[in-house]
């Protein structure tokens, strides 16, 4: 099956979805102040976030993102108090992108019915989020709608600030530049209903499950938090301004690269080894190559792109916050912006991977 069918028959339909989101595009535009003007939107749709002009040569930054169908496994799990920590990583890594500081987030929770331990357990997973991002929590909502909600959804809007001549999207990238990627900490937030499919409803296995490779029961695995880049990110770009870009690996995966404004490609040739979670979600969802790295991260989270005389220094700020970082691969002259993977024998353009 392709990965269009695949994946819509695990219930999520991505051309469907496109075609959506261009019509939203085409009504919202409508709104954007003219350029110069407070409010100015500085950058098109399409990147991480987007920043607005507030004045004084000053940006804020905004996004917003939801944990998806993560909620569903810490509903089989009964455990709440780390998905919180998903809603904030899957903004402030956002946030960061266009070479932001995170400020705030404010969250929206939308319940069947109200749950006092479970929304205090929420409460938890989003303060530490907050706490490890540096950020407040600055307000929320809650939402009961038991006539469309069975469990919960998490989702946040999250802001940050940035000097509108610092803003950070990949206009500089030439041939030759670097990309560094540092890993994850596994499947993160992005093809949970995927996952899902491969085991709960293909292979039949529990959340208690322990494959020998995971070493922990397959409800915890897929539950780790998705990590938090911000503080390696900041420390990158106050010691090595000379950084082109920064890309966080959520949906679409490594095809996420080329979301930057340069028309350039990408050879990754130095993939670090693929995580044991994602071979067995491979194994067991009957998923080929193509798809797997259409739909997931594969190991690497977050990437910086720069030029080869940076890669000392920000391999080393890496190293300082603990993170595995390497050398992934560099930047190509590509006009198709098109993602080579020699090691998979792999060729993506759009969301689209096709082998070789």
């Amino acid at each position: 099956m392709s990965e269009q069918g695949r994946y819509r028959a695990a219930g999520v339909d991505i051309a469907a979805a496109e075609a959506g989101l261009g019509k939203i595009i085409a009504a919202i535009k409508g709104t954007w102040p003219a350029a110069g003007q407070f409010g100015a939107v500085a950058l098109d749709i399409g990147y991480f976030a987007n920043v607005i002009d507030i004045g004084g040569g000053i940006g804020l930054a905004i996004c917003t993102d939801g944990v998806g169908s993560k909620s569903i496994v810490a509903e089989m799990m009964k455990k709440y108090d780390t998905i919180g920590i998903d809603c904030v990583a899957m903004n402030v890594n956002d946030v960061i992108c266009v070479g932001a500081r995170p400020l705030s987030m404010v969250d929206y929770i939308a319940v069947g019915t109200a749950d006092a331990d479970m929304l205090g357990a929420l409460a938890i997973g989003l303060a530490e989020g907050a706490r490890q991002a540096g950020i407040s929590i600055s307000g929320g909502e809650i939402a009961q709608l038991k006539d469309l909600v069975t469990g919960f959804d998490l989702v946040g809007m999250a802001v940050g600030l940035v000097s509108l001549d610092r803003i950070i999207i990949g206009r500089d990238l030439a041939p030759g530049d670097i990309v560094i990627g540092i890993a994850s900490s596994g499947i993160h937030s992005n093809g949970l209903t995927l996952a899902r499919r491969a085991f709960f409803e293909r292979g039949k296995f529990g959340v208690d499950h322990v494959f020998p490779a995971l070493g922990a029961p397959l409800g915890e695995e897929l539950l780790r938090p998705t990590l938090i880049y911000v503080p390696e990110v900041l420390d990158i770009l106050a010691r090595v301004p000379s950084v082109k870009a920064l890309v966080n690996i959520t949906g679409d995966g490594l095809l996420n690269l080329p979301r930057v404004a340069a028309k350039v490609g990408f050879e990754l040739d130095n993939l670090p080894p693929t995580p044991p979670i994602f071979r067995l979600i491979e194994h067991y969802g009957e998923v080929d190559d193509p798809e797997m790295y259409e739909v997931f991260n594969m190991g690497i989270g977050f990437c910086v792109l720069a030029a080869e005389r940076d890669c000392a220094p920000i391999l080393a700020i890496l190293q300082h916050h603990g993170r595995a970082a390497q050398v992934i691969g560099h930047v190509i002259a590509d006009d198709s912006k098109s993602v080579h993977l020699p090691g998979p024998g792999l060729i993506g353009q759009g969301k689209r991977f096709h082998r070789e």
